[in-house]
């Protein structure tokens, strides 16, 4: 199939691309805009395919994306492409407001364009597919599991930004009869992830020798999704799930934050111990707490196994291992980033 992928330069979708270039025949039309959180360096290793090709554009741009639609007539559309860190939501609401609204609005508006415009097979094989977050969802208690029936309650402008954009989906797949299909993740991590984010930013300022900082008390959870198996995850969803359907995607991993960060350190202490000997959990600092703080999410995950037969292949402890040796061994990616885009910097505290 031809699969036009937004944000295929980010974190979550580079994996998707490198997945479908190494382990399918399909081919992929990259379309990222190239943010401060997108890199070529992510796709660089199937940059050479010729089923791989790149266009630097605009999702809020109709009419780049509609010159892209046209001109590679996809099966598939896969949208990915949003502004998806919390703390910058807080800092600069604006650009959530563009990219993860205004942006899938205008996907939306230039996807039925040319669906409409197809006949016969090609119109019933065309599917749009929106990644989102379990964040939609809110925050839950010491128990229980979002569900695709769970109520949205989203809680900062990241969150409300992307439950606007499933909104949008829901109602052109019910209104103008668009093949839809939403999929809502829990948290990623693995090789590649922005060092802004708390595990590749833990292994970032562990090496530096820096205060790890840790939010509030640390006792916020998390489901923890190792980005490979969620790309694995959002093939099977364009390739076999049910128009209309929402599906969710976890990996069966809660974690308390504390408890990601003492793990990271643990990695750490044996694959690059310290100069002096000692831990580099005593580097962990507490800090003042994100506003609003979500004090815990967990996905339930039985819908996408049972009706698509995913389920997730690492564990947390197979997933971490793996990221923390891969930051290890590619230090020159990261480190570029970080000296160059402010990566480390905190944000997000509403002062």
């Amino acid at each position: 199939m031809r699969i036009l992928l937004t944000g295929g330069a980010g974190f979550i979708g580079s994996a998707l691309v490198r997945q479908l270039i190494h382990d399918t025949t399909h081919e992929v039309l990259n379309f990222d805009k190239l943010t401060y959180a997108g890199t070529l360096t992510t796709v660089e290793e199937v940059a050479s395919s010729n089923r791989y090709r790149f266009i630097q554009g605009d999702i809020c741009d109709g009419a780049a994306v509609r010159a892209a639609i046209e001109e590679f007539r996809p099966e598939i559309i896969t949208h990915l492409a949003a502004e998806s860190h919390v703390d910058r939501s807080i800092d600069g609401p604006d650009a959530f407001i563009q990219t993860n609204i205004v942006g899938t609005f205008t996907m939306l508006s230039e996807a039925r364009r040319y669906w409409q415009s197809l006949e016969g097979a090609a119109k019933d094989a065309f599917r749009f597919h929106h990644i989102s977050t379990d964040e939609v969802f809110g925050s839950l208690g010491e128990t229980g599991f979002f569900t695709e029936e769970t109520p949205y309650d989203p809680r900062s402008p990241y969150s409300a930004s992307k439950a606007s954009s499933d909104h949008l989906v829901s109602a052109w797949g019910h209104t103008y009869g668009l093949p839809v299909l939403i999929t809502n993740c829990s948290n990623n991590y693995g090789p590649y992830h922005f060092p802004e984010k708390l595990i590749p930013l833990m292994i970032v300022k562990a090496l530096a020798g820096d205060t790890l900082p840790v939010y509030g008390k640390g006792d916020q959870v998390r489901d923890w999704l190792f980005v490979e198996d969620h790309a694995r995850a959002l093939q099977t969803v364009f390739e076999k799930g049910q128009v209309g359907r929402t599906y969710n995607i976890g990996g069966n991993n809660e974690k308390q934050n504390l408890e990601v960060v003492k793990t990271v350190c643990a990695i750490l202490d044996q694959e690059r111990p310290r100069a002096d000997g000692k831990s580099y959990a005593e580097q962990i600092g507490y800090v003042a707490d994100r506003p609003g703080h979500d004090k815990r999410y967990a996905i339930d995950a039985s819908r996408i196994r049972d009706e698509l037969g995913w389920e997730p292949r690492e564990t947390f402890e197979t997933g971490i291992a793996k990221t923390v040796k891969w930051y290890l061994a590619n230090e020159g990616w990261w480190r570029t980033i970080v000296e160059e885009r402010g990566a480390a910097q905190r944000r997000g505290l509403a002062a």
